[in-house]
């Protein structure tokens, strides 16, 4: 599976968002509002041939949805980044974010006590 675009994404999570919409209601929603409707069309259509979207056709017009579940981008999306940037290491991804104070001890015992669950 590639790698999106930032853009790409941010219309990715819309889709996500809104299960399914036409190209005015994907451009409504996103944050740089002065984005034209045929540049929103385009990156759409980039995706859908990308594999991630799919459509309905009503007439000239599509209604667009998600191919890719945003749960089966995160994983392949934080497996590519946890090779690139922690040597495939989980142990060092989470303690990056422990360092960084972006993870707490409590959320940690929670995450303990998740793992532990699952061993039963």
């Amino acid at each position: 599976m590639e790698k999106l675009t930032n853009k790409e994404e941010e219309i990715m999570h819309i889709l996500w968002n809104l299960e399914k919409a036409f190209v005015k209601e994907v451009q409504a929603e996103l944050t740089e509002e002065n984005l034209h409707y045929n540049t929103v069309s385009t990156i759409i259509r980039n995706l859908e041939e990308k594999g991630f979207v799919s459509h309905k056709a009503f007439g000239k017009t599509h209604q667009y949805y998600p191919a890719v579940s945003k749960e089966t981008y995160r994983k392949q999306f934080m497996n590519t980044a946890t090779k690139k940037f922690f040597d495939n290491s989980y142990k060092s991804m989470v303690s990056f974010f422990a360092k960084e104070e972006k993870i707490s001890a409590e959320e940690l015992r929670e995450i303990l006590d998740i793992i532990e669950k699952r061993k039963k």
